[in-house]
């Protein structure tokens, strides 16, 4: 499994995040965000963090864009989480998804949220040839989530 992190600047944690938080959490969804609340794998407490929410084919997913950050460690050991906007709350189920399904959704996800994230994929876009794609899949977690009624 690929260890490929790249941490947030200051802007990104203490401006961008928080705007997107602090507007997620009063029912505003900013290009389909949400805040992602997984349990902590050592403490158990709740961790929350902005998220975008991609739906493809009728289906949601997560992907972490900065690689294998702190909550796709803790979704792996949770299994799940909640989606947060506003007062609304959907508790889910969560599936990594495999490196050799990950294609269509890292191009999905670049067409959408290229401008946010694109320099997190070096240089790899939504137009990228389906090996470049496939090339970046291991540093860049999927979970595919299912809603529990």
């Amino acid at each position: 499994m690929s260890t490929h992190v790249q941490k947030p600047g200051w802007f990104t944690v203490n401006v961008l995040n928080r705007a997107v938080a602090w507007m997620t959490r009063r029912g505003i969804s900013v290009w389909g965000s949400r805040v992602l609340a997984v349990r902590g794998r050592k403490s158990g407490q709740w961790r929350t963090t902005p998220v975008n929410l991609l739906t493809v084919d009728g289906q949601d997913y997560l992907l972490a864009p900065r690689g294998h950050v702190q909550w796709t460690h803790n979704m792996r050991a949770a299994g799940g989480g909640e989606l947060r906007l506003g007062k609304h709350v959907d508790v889910f189920a969560a599936t990594e998804v495999a490196d050799d399904d990950k294609v269509p959704l890292l191009r999905a996800y670049l067409k959408r949220w290229k401008a946010e994230v694109g320099v997190f994929f070096n240089g790899v876009g939504p137009d990228s040839p389906d090996a470049e794609l496939r090339r970046i899949a291991p540093d860049h977690p999927v979970f595919r989530i299912t809603i529990k009624s």
